[in-house]
């Protein structure tokens, strides 16, 4: 049986592409769409999903309210939220509702197919930024001391800590592209914030501040 699949998206081209390279997918099938929080809630009980695609920001409901009254009735429910920020406040809020990951919007087809499966089934997902990301409880104060890591003190975004991580490792743009599955120029845009963050102007500058602050 294929894995049903539900989009909430209020993007109406971005939801009807999304369902078009999702339908060419073999095991896969998108059983609705919805426009709005409310259509989602409402299409979650008729369609039965396995998995909810489900937009962070929509009208009538946001992502987080459709996603909890969901829940409430489907407590068996599978949800990744779509965000455009891995760094969201409202994704963090909503995987602490109840939510089981999140996907970039900026991922590429393939990798919402692998995270997609991988949810289904249960597996962890071993990419550094996307779906199995557990932030700290809503509300909870982040510690700013002396024993925070390098990463936290420049505010470094959950997917700039994966690809810095891939980076001190010795991988090379296209080694970091392919193991996160975005393409090479998205690679060097990241490197480029994460070098202003930290003041550096180079990979050996940011690989040398690394390894000084882990002796």
């Amino acid at each position: 049986m294929p894995i049903k699949i539900l989009i909430a998206d209020d993007q109406r081209l971005f939801r009807q592409g999304l369902r078009s390279l999702l339908d060419q997918e073999e095991g896969l099938t998108v059983v609705g769409e919805a426009a709005d929080g409310q259509d989602a809630f409402t299409l979650a009980q008729e369609t039965d999903p396995d998995i909810i695609l489900m937009d962070v920001e929509m009208p009538k409901l946001n992502g987080i309210q459709a996603l909890r009254l969901i829940l409430e009735r489907k407590p068996e429910a599978k949800v990744l939220m779509l965000s455009v920020l891995d760094d969201d406040e409202r994704v963090k809020e909503a995987i602490v509702s109840g939510a089981i990951g999140y996907i970039m919007k900026d991922a590429d087809h393939h990798e919402f197919v692998r995270i997609i499966k991988s949810a289904y089934e249960g597996k962890k997902i071993t990419s550094p930024f996307l779906a199995n990301y557990t932030p700290r409880p809503v509300g909870e104060k982040r510690e700013k001391d002396e024993r925070a890591g390098i990463e936290d003190r420049f505010s470094l975004t959950e997917r700039e800590k994966g690809i810095l991580a891939l980076l001190l490792e010795g991988k090379s743009n296209k080694e970091i592209s392919n193991l996160t599955f975005v393409s090479t120029e998205t690679v060097k845009t990241h490197l480029q914030n994460i070098y202003r963050k930290l003041g550096v102007k180079s990979r050996l500058e940011a690989v040398a501040l690394l390894l000084k602050e882990k002796k």
